[in-house]
């Protein structure tokens, strides 16, 4: 495992906040009245962000990163509401309840080291 990997106590609290972000983005989503047809056809669209792996494990995860931090939909969440825009609201709760599975499901934040090696250890790992 990775030294800078978060240690079990942690790490379980890290999926746990993961998992309740995942519900809070699907309350939301939920609320918003948008479709749950765009939601499955949506949920994966992160994960595209692994192309970047075809140039190196660092690009490799700093796109991937890049994708699978909440900073991102949380400002077009921001925008979205700032403009009383609803879609681009859901938009950023499909990209938040992505985030937020990935991370209950032990996928977190890459290293450059490799694929599997991640701030909540390495994938497959105990929780």
């Amino acid at each position: 495992m990775i030294s800078a990997a978060a240690g079990d106590g942690v790490r379980a609290i890290l999926r746990l906040e993961g998992l309740a972000v995942f519900a809070a983005a699907l309350a939301l989503y939920a609320h918003l009245g948008a479709s749950w047809l765009a939601f499955a056809a949506l949920f994966l669209a992160p994960d595209l962000s692994m192309a970047a792996y075809l140039l190196g494990p660092r690009l490799g995860a700093a796109g991937y990163n890049l994708v699978h931090t909440y900073v991102l939909p949380l400002a077009l969440g921001g925008v979205g509401a700032t403009l009383d825009a609803p879609g681009i609201v859901a938009l950023a709760a499909i990209w938040a309840a992505h985030i937020g599975i990935d991370r209950a499901l032990g996928y977190g934040l890459k290293y450059a080291t490799g694929f599997g090696d991640t701030h909540l250890g390495r994938i497959g790992g105990a929780v």
